[in-house]
């Protein structure tokens, strides 16, 4: 909805958008005047009175200035003055078909604004929208989206469905329709935190196995004595507790889709047995000589670069190849732009339902703070920032107030990141040896007294040693295999 588009050419107003209403919400499509984050935030329409009357309304709906009813963008038109509120507000409801499609809403901050729109040309403008929107193809594509919004799995991550209008997105969407409807294999890679877990849900959904089950795996959260149980099953007496036959992870998957996420993590052994059960399409259950087939659709992800994990003879070359199939690539946060704040949109329109604050909204000071930090940790950290921010403004004195507005003291974060910070070294306690060192000879050595002491301590136990050192399993095996630790 362009700044010049036709809207603003029928109607004076300060704010318009257009929304689309999908499993009892509704999402905003195209924003003018409002808040770039506001493309990000998801309205209930149960939460949302005025919304909620212009929905069940086939006529348009005006609200007055003194109206008491709150103004879902009340906070979000974007002025000099953040704290001003909406004043007058009118909506009405497109329909498709005979169907509701969506709201176009209107708002505007002087009162009186839309007391002579001519009623005439205002039902002309609304059946010309709709007769766009129907035009452009959005019916198809957001009828999608509504089968995704019917899933059980990951509904906590899945309500927000991969936020974000970047050209990397949209070219990562693209990939997904592409992959997503085949057999191959996909192998999803990209840093920790970046939503490697909502990219597999999306092409499970859209494929062809979208109606079946969907197991998430976390191999890294896998203990290497009980992995093989866990993905193949087992039958009761194969070893000491199995008192009972148990599924395993790719018999319950069969006929849907198994997401082995941290795939990097896995130990060699039992990167042979997924390699057998990806070439043949058969498991074995541990204590059992029957083969059963299984029609399962794989999807893998890892934050490892998993060539070099294949030249340091950690990771099988053969499994890699069958898996990365079909790679893929998910952007970090950094190099997303404006996702950001659409992104922010959706976390702080769920932190004050959490809460049961009113609105929610960050000013543009902190807008910036937003887009210019670096994100090391990228969604999985922005989440957690917003969650700390929107508890700490929520005080008594500001649930008094029509909206929070949330400023850069709430964020923790600076504008300029410390990647690596800086360690304060205390010279006296390294005293400079008589003679050169090798440095990396002697940090291994460290390393290996100290995995040795460990483990002593830890009566040979090498999962807990690993806890004891602050390490995961997979990265503890491997530095004891690098350090030549029997």
């Amino acid at each position: 909805m362009a700044k010049n588009g036709s809207i603003l050419l029928a109607i004076d107003s300060d704010a318009s958008a257009l929304l689309k209403f999908e499993n009892h919400t509704l999402i905003p499509l195209a924003v003018n005047g409002l808040s770039e984050d506001t493309l990000g935030r998801r309205f209930v329409v149960s939460e949302h009175p005025r919304l909620a009357q212009i929905l069940a309304s086939d006529q348009s709906v005006r609200f007055a200035a003194d109206s008491e009813l709150p103004d879902p963008y009340d906070g979000l038109i974007e002025t000099d003055n953040d704290q001003l509120l909406v004043h007058d507000c009118m909506g009405v409801t497109l329909f498709i078909d005979g169907k509701p499609w969506g709201v176009l809403t209107l708002d505007a901050l002087a009162p009186g604004t839309f007391d002579h729109i001519d009623a005439m040309q205002l039902t002309t403008f609304i059946s010309l929208t709709a007769a766009t929107v129907k035009a452009a193809g959005l019916i198809a594509s957001l009828e999608q989206r509504a089968r995704y919004a019917t899933q059980t799995l990951f509904r906590e991550n899945a309500d927000h469905d991969m936020i974000g209008d970047s050209e990397c997105m949209r070219k990562l969407r693209n990939e997904i329709s592409i992959v997503a409807p085949s057999q191959l294999a996909v192998l999803i890679l990209g840093e920790t935190g970046v939503g490697k877990e909502l990219v597999a849900l999306r092409i499970h959904l859209e494929s062809t196995h979208a109606d079946q089950v969907m197991v998430y795996v976390n191999c890294a959260a896998l203990p290497e004595n009980i992995a093989e149980s866990e993905l193949f099953g087992h039958i009761k007496g194969a070893f000491s507790g199995a008192i009972n036959d148990r599924t395993g992870k790719f018999e319950l998957a069969n006929g849907g889709t198994i997401f082995l996420d941290e795939i990097g993590e896995l130990p060699l052994s039992i990167q042979a047995k997924i390699l057998r059960t990806l070439q043949n399409g058969e498991i074995q259950r541990v204590g059992s000589d029957q083969q059963i087939k299984v029609n399962v659709r794989v999807i893998a992800a890892t934050n490892r670069n998993l060539q070099q994990e294949v030249a340091a003879g950690l990771f099988r070359p053969d499994l890699y190849h069958r898996l990365a199939v079909y790679p893929m690539h998910v952007p970090a946060l950094r190099e997303r732009g404006k996702d950001v704040l659409l992104l922010a949109g959706a976390f702080l329109e769920k932190n004050q339902q959490r809460l049961g604050v009113k609105k929610l909204r960050l000013d543009q000071n902190a807008k910036k703070a937003l887009l210019d930090y670096r994100w090391p940790g990228n969604i999985r950290e922005l989440e957690h920032l917003l969650s700390r921010a929107a508890l700490k403004s929520a005080t008594p004195e500001n649930r008094q107030a029509d909206f929070i507005t949330i400023s850069p003291d709430y964020l923790d974060i600076v504008s300029e990141p410390l990647n690596h910070p800086v360690i304060k070294i205390e010279t006296d306690l390294f005293p400079v040896p008589a003679t050169p060192i090798n440095l990396k000879n002697a940090v291994d050595e460290f390393q290996r007294q100290l995995i040795l002491q460990q483990l002593a301590a830890q009566q040979g136990n090498m999962a807990a040693t690993a806890r004891a050192l602050g390490l995961d399993r997979g990265n503890f095996h491997r530095l004891i295999k690098r350090l030549a630790i029997n």
